[in-house]
């Protein structure tokens, strides 16, 4: 950020007084420009017969991988809105969402990644305009080595093996973003 978005003079890094950080702050009006952490919302959608959809991604990062729906939060949502909605933006699928499957940070991209369990209300499914193709897919034809993201990963490795063990716990890990290999 260059210019103060209060009253448009240059701006400057530095750790503001009473702060232990740099931030980006205007020495015109004294507005501290923060910048904080965005939030990544998304679910793992299963089907009753206990399939789980996945979405072949139609955008950079990682145009052409397939991820579960999820996407960044919007102001005035619920983290549980926000899964539904881009369940139904990439999938334009309907879930219920259900309990927290995985709460990941993703310091190098100043990022929080929060899925959810999720149940298919109807059977419907197909790309939205972030998605190339839709797919529900048994656990052993997930294409493991064409996931997009760690974090998807991660929450999938998690709901599968709750899955299998009968149990509905929360899990919290912080992971490094995976390079790109395109």
């Amino acid at each position: 950020m260059l210019f103060c978005s209060h009253c448009g003079d240059r701006t400057v890094i530095r750790i503001p007084e009473g702060d232990q950080l740099p931030r980006v702050l205007c020495d015109t009006c004294g507005t501290i420009h923060y910048q904080n952490p965005r939030v990544v919302v998304g679910c793992v959608p299963q089907a009753d017969d206990g399939r789980i959809l996945i979405c072949r991604r139609a955008i950079e990062p990682r145009l052409g991988y397939w991820t579960v729906p999820a996407g960044f939060m919007e102001n005035g949502e619920s983290l549980e809105q926000g899964a539904a909605r881009e369940t139904h933006e990439e999938a334009l699928a309907h879930v219920q969402i259900g309990s927290l499957l995985a709460l990941i940070s993703i310091p190098e991209a100043q990022q929080v990644h929060v899925f959810f369990r999720g149940r298919l209300l109807t059977p419907a499914h197909s790309a939205g305009p972030e998605s190339l193709e839709t797919l529900l897919v048994d656990a052993a034809d997930i294409p493991w080595a064409d996931i997009a993201f760690q974090s998807t990963i991660y929450a999938l490795e998690r709901f599968l093996e709750d899955r299998a063990a009968g149990r509905d716990i929360p899990h919290v890990t912080s992971l490094s973003r995976r390079p790109s290999s395109d």
